[in-house]
């Protein structure tokens, strides 16, 4: 089991959280696992923007990003160097800091996909 850290998030997270993830779920399972409700508006398909996470600490450890992907964030609100889609990116054995940005753009729902 990964340690996951996830930074306070007013809505969803407020105190923070410690999580246990298994090696080869995505970020966005294991906080939806773990009672961390993060959106996903688009069922975890990579077609929208509502589960970007920063990864503030273990970055390096998670696989690259497809070029989908990349596409994608680059519509996401406050978006950064480590900001991936938590549908995306598979926990390894390195822990996580994670920190849920306080917005979302949905761009499935919004029609700007």
């Amino acid at each position: 089991m990964t340690q996951i850290i996830v930074l306070p998030h007013v809505e969803l997270c407020p105190d923070g959280a410690v999580i246990e993830a298994e090696r080869g779920t995505s970020i966005c399972d294991s906080l939806l696992a773990n009672g961390i409700d993060i959106e996903h508006a688009c069922e975890k398909s990579c077609a929208c923007t509502t589960c970007h996470v920063i990864v503030r600490e273990g970055f390096d450890s998670l696989g690259e990003a497809t070029e989908e992907e990349e596409d994608l964030l680059d519509k996401a609100w406050g978006l950064e160097p480590q900001s991936r889609l938590s549908c995306q990116a598979l926990v390894d054995a390195a822990p996580l800091v994670v920190e849920i940005p306080r917005y979302t753009i949905n761009m499935a729902r919004e029609g700007k996909h």
